[in-house]
């Protein structure tokens, strides 16, 4: 199989959910949850996955990432070359 067949893009493999999230906590001392790290991803145009856990009700909201930790998920993206 070629590397070309996989349907990846560069930055998707660079750092996976678990690697940004520790060196988020070691860089800034802050812990971050994946649905923070999939809509900073989303907001710097990088694709990620279909979300399955979707709520039962349509009007129920999701809480957004703060800007102190947007910003520090940026910078781990930043450290593993994904933006």
């Amino acid at each position: 199989m070629e590397l070309d067949e996989l349907d990846l893009t560069s930055a998707e493999s660079k750092a996976t959910y678990k690697e940004i999230q520790e060196y988020v906590l070691k860089a800034h001392g802050l812990k971050v949850s994946n649905l923070y790290i999939s809509q900073v991803k989303r907001k710097c145009g990088i694709e990620v996955g279909e979300n399955y856990n979707l709520p039962k009700s349509e009007d129920s909201r999701q809480p957004q990432c703060p800007v102190e930790k947007e910003k520090a998920i940026k910078d781990a993206m930043e450290h593993f070359g994904m933006i």
